[in-house]
């Protein structure tokens, strides 16, 4: 994205940049928390020259293809943080199933069986609602972007809150390398941040809900 034109919004337009054009630099590849398998580097450009053909769309719509790039993106982390959240329950699920306590497996206790069924439905809800706005964002429905704020939200924070249940119910051995719930819990936790943070969706979410006939557009 650069601006070719005057302040604001409209000013701005999009590019297809090559890599290794001269004048453009990459950070080093940063130490993170979790996300380990994806190098995650600062890129620079400076005095970086691309042809006028490299213009996508037209001059001026930078900025709206950003944001509807977005839609997706917030999708797309959604889905991540849901087959992490599905991983995590059915090694929880076959855990309990396996672990003794006094005799019996940990699955026999009620208090056990209710974490299962609340993260089984937190997983569900989870990923139907990123259906529905899936289909919001292929019929260009004009409330595309808040179900996507919405999906993204409501998904992210379940899955991390089942990653988590899932490493505590395997107890000292959640916390422990040689188990994938420890990895699951970091990896999870980037979601709530990436494509716009969970507390910048309840702003485009909250935003909706107070204009005029707000709610009524979102059922």
């Amino acid at each position: 994205m650069a601006r070719t034109g005057g302040a604001g919004p409209k000013g701005v337009s999009a590019f297809v940049v090559d890599a290794n054009s001269a004048g453009i630099e990459y950070g080093k590849n940063e130490h993170k928390m979790g996300w380990k398998a994806q190098p995650t580097r600062t890129i620079s450009f400076k005095d970086v020259k691309v042809p006028a053909e490299n213009l996508i769309g037209e001059e001026g719509q930078g900025f709206r293809i950003a944001m509807k790039g977005l839609d997706g993106g917030r999708i797309n982390i959604g889905i991540c943080a849901v087959g992490t959240a599905q991983a995590a329950l059915e090694t929880a699920t076959s855990y309990v199933q396996e672990r003794s306590q006094f005799g019996s497996p940990i699955a026999s206790l009620q208090s056990v069986q209710f974490k299962l069924a609340d993260m089984l439905t937190q997983t569900i809800a989870a990923r139907q609602m990123l259906y529905l706005a899936a289909s919001k964002v292929d019929n260009n429905d004009g409330q595309a972007s808040t179900y996507c704020a919405m999906a993204k939200r409501l998904s992210t924070d379940l899955c991390f809150d089942v990653a988590n249940e899932a490493l505590q119910l395997h107890g000292g051995y959640g916390y422990l390398n040689e188990y994938p719930l420890e990895r699951h819990v970091r990896d999870l936790r980037v979601h709530q941040i990436l494509e716009g943070t969970n507390e910048i969706m309840r702003v485009i979410i909250s935003r909706q809900v107070l204009q005029d006939e707000g709610l009524s557009q979102l059922r």
